[in-house]
Formats: C-alpha cells, sequence, structure tokens
C-alpha cells in the first residue's frame, strides 16, 4: 500500500507540473499587454496608452516579463518552491494575501456543495435502486438526466431571477461570512450551492444507481436474502459497501466539477471567492494571479484524487496488490 501511494504521489506531482507548464503558455497567448492595465489601474486615469517605451521597459524588467519564457517559468517555479507566490501586477499586492483572503470563501461554499451533492446523491441513487421500476424511480431518474445537462451559470441565473428576483426568497448576489453572522449567510449560500450541487446530486444518483443494480444481481446478494437476512443488513453490508466503490472513484471528478462550477457562480452571484479572483485576472491579463490560481486548483483537485485512490484501496484490498 505504501509503494502504491509513493507512486501516486510521483504521478500528481509531473501531472501538476505538466498542468503549471500549460496555464503559464496559455495566459501568454492572452491578447493585450498586463502592463498597460497596470498603468492604468494606478495612474487613476482608467486611460491604457499612456506609458512611455521608457516606462514599459522598466516594468517588463521589474515583473521579470523581459526574459525568455522558459527562464520565466524557472524563476516563477522557484519562487513557488521558496512559498513566494509573486506579486499581483493588476493590484500591486502579494498573491499570498489575495488568495489568503478571498480562499475561505470558495472553502466554506466549496465544502457544502459538495456534501450535499455527494450525499445527496448517493441516497437518492439507492433509494431508485431499491424502488427501481416504480413512478418514483423513473420520475428521479429523468430529473437526474435532465441535471446533468444544464449549464450551472444558466442554472444559477434562472434561480436568481424565480427565488431572488419574482419570489424575493434570498437575496439576489453577495457575501456574508458565516462567521459573521450566520443565519444571514445562510439565506446567501442557498442559491449557489443549489446551483452546482443539483448537477452533482444528479450525477451521483445516476451512478450510484447502477452500481447499486448491478450489486442486487450478484450471487452473494441472492444468497444473503435467502438465509432470510433483514433488508437493512443487507443493504448496508453487502450491497452499499461494494456499489461505493465505483462511486468513491467518481468523488474526484465531483471536486473538480465543483471547483469548476465556483467560478461561475462566484462570477453570476458576485461572491467573492477564488473563482472570481480568477475570472477578474484573466480580464485584467493578470498572469501572475491566474498561474497561482491555475495551480492551487490543480493541487486540490489531485491531492482530492490521491485520497479518492487510498480510500479506493481500502474498500477494495486487492488494489493495494495490483
Amino acid at each position: 500500500m505504501t509503494a502504491y501511494i509513493i507512486r501516486r504521489i510521483i504521478i500528481g506531482l509531473m501531472i501538476l507540473i505538466l498542468v503549471t507548464m500549460l496555464v503559464f503558455l496559455l495566459v501568454r497567448l492572452l491578447p493585450g499587454d498586463p502592463l498597460m492595465r497596470y498603468m492604468a489601474n494606478f495612474s487613476g486615469t482608467g486611460q491604457q496608452n499612456i506609458m512611455s517605451p521608457e516606462q514599459h521597459e522598466a516594468l517588463l524588467k521589474e515583473f521579470g516579463l523581459d526574459k525568455p519564457i522558459p527562464v520565466q517559468y524557472w524563476d516563477w517555479i522557484s519562487k513557488i518552491l521558496r512559498g513566494d507566490l509573486g506579486q499581483s501586477i493588476g493590484v500591486g499586492q502579494p498573491i499570498s494575501k489575495l488568495i489568503a483572503d478571498v480562499l475561505p470563501r470558495t472553502a466554506y461554499i466549496g465544502f457544502l456543495m459538495f456534501i450535499v451533492g455527494t450525499f445527496g446523491g448517493i441516497l437518492v441513487g439507492i433509494y431508485c435502486a431499491l424502488r427501481r421500476g416504480t413512478w418514483m424511480d423513473n420520475t428521479l431518474t429523468t430529473i437526474a438526466n435532465i441535471g446533468m445537462t444544464v449549464p450551472v451559470f444558466w442554472l444559477g441565473i434562472i434561480l436568481i431571477y424565480v427565488f431572488a428576483y419574482k419570489l424575493g426568497w434570498f437575496p439576489m448576489y453577495g457575501w456574508v461570512a458565516p462567521w459573521d453572522d450566520f443565519w444571514k449567510s445562510c439565506t446567501y449560500v442557498v442559491l449557489p450551492i443549489s446551483a452546482v450541487a443539483l448537477g452533482g446530486i444528479a450525477g451521483m444518483a445516476r451512478l450510484t444507481r447502477s452500481c447499486m443494480l448491478e450489486v442486487m444481481r450478484t450471487d452473494y446478494v441472492r444468497t444473503a436474502w435467502a438465509k432470510g437476512l433483514r433488508e437493512r443488513v443487507i443493504v448496508i453490508r453487502h450491497q452499499l459497501k461494494n456499489a461505493m466503490i465505483p462511486v468513491v472513484t467518481a468523488l474526484g471528478g465531483t471536486l473538480g466539477m465543483i471547483l469548476g462550477g465556483s467560478v461561475f457562480i462566484e462570477t453570476v452571484f458576485s461572491i467573492p471567492g477564488m473563482g472570481r479572483l480568477m475570472v477578474n485576472a484573466i480580464f485584467e491579463y493578470d498572469y501572475q494571479v491566474v498561474q497561482a490560481s491555475a495551480l492551487i486548483f490543480g493541487g486540490i483537485i489531485i491531492f482530492s484524487n490521491l485520497l479518492v485512490d487510498i480510500a479506493w484501496g481500502w474498500l477494495d484490498p486487492r488494489i493495494r496488490f495490483s
């Protein structure tokens, strides 16, 4: 098992390096000059054509953008290894400070989305499998199929229009920290969580249902029924644990979907989190912030997949010796 974990860590680090290289190259293909936006932000005029060639050359050297791209990448990685994420070109602040301000919000919302989407989908999938062929199973399965095709941002806009604009049940946008006012914070996160979690519930419900139905047809489950064991014992001890192996494998993808959805949801609902920080950095041509955000998102996904692999080995001991 130890060798398996070490091997997965090495593979994860290699993938993370490839992700950083790809993002590093892509952000430099964006049209526009980040230094023009930098001067416009700090001049207070909002104009982007106010920089002399000498100023432009000086800023290129200050931010290291005058060096060849491989050298820039090596300098950036070297700073990352020393714990320095660099400085934002757009706002002139340390990126570590910017991320420290917004990451708790994304982590809080993402955790709630993950819990609701995962456990809600598993419970719905188990119910549909145990009641297969009924009108409730058919209805929930149809809703799940539709839910997987609905874009997150479109669903967020619909929820805002219906429940915030028309009914007035929830705020349309904004953020209140739960550590400042918990109950008021709940009203602000219901719609964003629902927009992302509904897709997670749909996908997890379909997967859980199909896995449960497959396990139900196995010989050991039929034997358990023939022995007269109670339904709760058969479902929990014999069906659920074996059906959870593919479900646990899909948890890493669920977290990736949540992080991707947070980029759109935080923009739609004006939540000052990591996703919105990354979107603003893209529009501001802020290379350093985009690179740091992609690094953190990629690291979270790779680490979560590592935990999924370990849990997979615990559920199926055969994995440990493969």
